[in-house]
């Protein structure tokens, strides 16, 4: 248990709702975060870190009514339990994390409330960093939480993000410019306040600090105003959707390789490395079921190339990223993706990805079959198909999508990856109204592609700009990944 969140599980513990001789928390719908009298503080808490300070209170005489019951063990959880694991905690004693589907009721004397909350502080204070730690990012199992209330956004109940933040990075990366004026143009911008917008994109969410495609990278881009965000879409071997950047990442971006039952289902199992040659692995979604796939634990995207274990293998993220928020990245399907964004009141980009498996999937699963269910799980949900920018790397997806169901297909974008080789650039150009004759709308190349500089030096529109917009399509591209430096 950190520091926060000892001081907030303070907060909860003098915040519970009187009800008769009962104060009520009330869980998140199969999440185990609190919430206690609609205390926005105590929606960052773990059940199991309530539990682990509930099991250590001490049995002083002072305090007879200072217990929780739970089944004959000072809490009473009036629910059925989905998952029971058993883990070391970080007071030493063995406690549970519970994935649950209930309320819970706790009968408490006043004064445990102040118990609870002393008690919590001082945990924190003796708790190893969560890196060190026994935490569910090392023994694997995801219950679902990250200490931001973020079982509400997984449940589509989320609010509106009011107060957006960028943090100071890009204030710093202004201030290191060389002077010139688009320097000056950039800071007279300082002061100004945020909002919103749908020129912001959060790809991957905020993949930059936060493990990609999880509950808290896409919390993060909200927080900074990004007004539409992505979800990769790929597929479990029960054909379920889920985010993923890559439909085969799973080993780079996740813990499954520390999860032998799991690890031993990967397409290919991990190698340590060995006379000169570098650790290897490769794990998919279609090798593994969805419910499989919800027990992982989101990571930054990375692995140690020289690793001989697969808890080594696990590490590698470069100096330039960080794991200080990757401590157990919540994983979603596309659904609860949907959920999450309807709740912001964003907007929504899936992409769907290129199956690095056989297609047909299991003989009779086609590409048309995985295309549709993307837009069946908007339709079912009652989303606008003006709030979906649909896109891909394959052509004969935008195709499909423009006749099976236009409402979506008219702004469904074709990542155009020709502009990748000069040879493929000069293709897009030349081929341009050919594929607004297709139908094709919207047009996404990096925005390197649209660039040029002339003879005096100034950068101009290019040759494929200039040719996208004399065939009438529209242009959404990206500027900047979480790759590295800029050279």
């Amino acid at each position: 248990m950190d520091g926060r969140h000892a001081a907030l599980l303070g907060i909860c513990a003098t915040a519970f709702k009187k009800t008769g001789d009962e104060n009520i928390l009330t869980t998140g719908d199969r999440h185990s975060s609190l919430r206690a009298s609609e205390n926005s503080a105590c929606n960052h808490m773990y059940a199991k870190e309530l539990r682990s300070a509930v099991a250590a209170l001490p049995r002083h005489s002072g305090y007879p009514s200072a217990g929780f019951e739970l089944d004959g063990r000072k809490m009473h959880l009036s629910c059925r339990v989905e998952e029971f694991v058993a883990r070391e905690s970080t007071i030493k004693k063995l406690q549970a994390a519970l994935w649950l589907q209930c309320s819970i009721r706790i009968k408490m004397h006043p004064t445990a409330a102040f118990v609870v909350g002393t008690l919590a502080f001082g945990l924190a204070a003796a708790a190893p960093p969560a890196w060190q730690s026994d935490s569910a990012w090392h023994n694997g199992h995801n219950d679902h939480n990250d200490g931001h209330g973020n079982e509400n956004i997984v449940n589509g109940n989320t609010r509106p993000v009011k107060n957006i933040q960028v943090g100071v990075r890009p204030y710093f990366l202004v201030n290191n410019m060389t002077d010139g004026p688009l320097k000056t143009k950039l800071q007279s911008c300082s002061e100004n306040p945020l909002s919103t917008t749908n020129f912001s994109w959060g790809h991957r969410g905020a993949a930059l600090q936060f493990p990609e495609h999880t509950v808290q990278s896409r919390e993060a881009a909200a927080r900074q105003g990004a007004g539409v965000i992505e979800c990769d879409v790929t597929f479990t071997k029960d054909r379920q959707l889920v985010c993923r950047h890559s439909q085969c990442d799973l080993h780079t971006t996740t813990n499954i390789l520390i999860h032998p039952e799991l690890a031993a289902k990967c397409n290919q199992t991990f190698t340590p490395a060995s006379k000169g040659k570098p650790a290897s692995a490769q794990c998919c979604t279609s090798d593994i079921t969805l419910a499989e796939f919800k027990s992982l634990c989101g990571k930054m995207d990375a692995f140690n190339a020289s690793a001989t274990t697969p808890a080594d293998y696990l590490g590698g993220t470069p100096n330039w990223r960080t794991d200080l928020y990757a401590t157990c990245g919540t994983l979603s399907t596309h659904k609860e993706y949907m959920a999450e964004i309807n709740g912001l009141q964003l907007n929504f980009t899936p992409e769907a990805k290129e199956p690095m498996v056989k297609m047909p999937f299991q003989g009779n699963y086609t590409q048309e079959m995985y295309t549709q269910q993307i837009i069946d799980e908007y339709t079912a949900a009652g989303i606008n198909p003006s709030r979906v920018w649909l896109q891909s790397f394959v052509l004969k997806d935008i195709l499909y999508w423009l006749h099976a169901d236009p409402a979506f297909g008219k702004q469904a974008l074709y990542l155009d990856s020709r502009v990748d080789t000069p040879a493929g650039y000069q293709t897009a150009v030349a081929d341009m109204q050919k594929l607004a004759d297709q139908g094709v709308q919207v047009i996404s190349p990096p925005i390197a592609s649209l660039l040029s500089v002339d003879s005096q030096g100034k950068i101009v529109p290019s040759d494929y700009a200039i040719a996208a917009k004399a065939a009438g399509l529209k242009i959404i591209t990206w500027s900047l990944e979480r790759s590295g430096f800029l050279s």
